[in-house]
């Protein structure tokens, strides 16, 4: 009797054995399941800079398992009606070191920064709109960022970082015909790098 309890006992624990037995999968092994290589290479758009009517491109690429480089940049050439502008060529570089695997979760960057810019008649304040300002910046700064997998080609990525810009410009008086006033320059410490960026993954 206590032998046939047993064997009908084993033989009801045997269609949950599979399920124990079963790998534990974490959210950094999914994406590499349904990819059919790690990514390597990687298109990207920055939202936030598009709503400046700025076109913006990055390529980022993978050098180990946790290190790539960011290679992006903005250009604006256009003047709008009233002489506003906000035209700049800006490039920003960055090198990133991913906690768990590249172009998947967190990671942490480096980026120096250069600008060239001719800016006024526009933005949330009035020295920005009373004035127009042409010079360059360079600096560099530190950022965290996070990519979100959406499919095996795309993904989501939020990034934030702040540093130090040396900004070095001419100050005119109006963004129409204004005459030069003043050349200055000006030490900042806070944000350097925001984004919402779409990321295509070439390979």
């Amino acid at each position: 009797m206590i032998g046939r309890l047993f064997l009908i006992t084993l033989f009801a624990l045997l269609p949950f054995s599979g399920i124990l037995s079963q790998t534990t999968y974490t959210r950094y092994d999914i994406p590499r399941m349904e990819k059919p290589a790690i990514a390597h290479f990687a298109l990207k758009n920055n939202g936030l800079v598009d709503l400046t009517l700025s076109p913006n491109l990055g390529f980022e690429f993978r050098v180990a398992r946790r290190y790539t480089v960011d290679i992006w940049g903005s250009y604006n050439p256009w003047t709008f009606p009233d002489n506003k502008k906000f035209k700049h060529v800006f490039v920003q570089p960055e090198v990133r070191y991913w906690l768990c695997e590249s172009f998947i979760g967190h990671f942490f960057g480096f980026h120096p920064t250069y600008s060239y810019f001719n800016i006024g008649g526009t933005g949330p304040t009035r020295a920005l709109k009373d004035k127009r300002y042409e010079g360059q910046l360079y600096g560099a700064g530190f950022s965290w960022g996070y990519q979100l997998y959406l499919s095996p080609r795309w993904n989501l990525e939020f990034n934030l970082g702040v540093g130090y810009l040396y900004i070095d410009y001419d100050r005119y008086q109006a963004p129409v015909c204004g005459l030069f006033e003043k050349s200055k320059d000006r030490h900042y410490l806070g944000i350097t790098r925001a984004g919402i960026s779409f990321v295509y993954i070439i390979k």
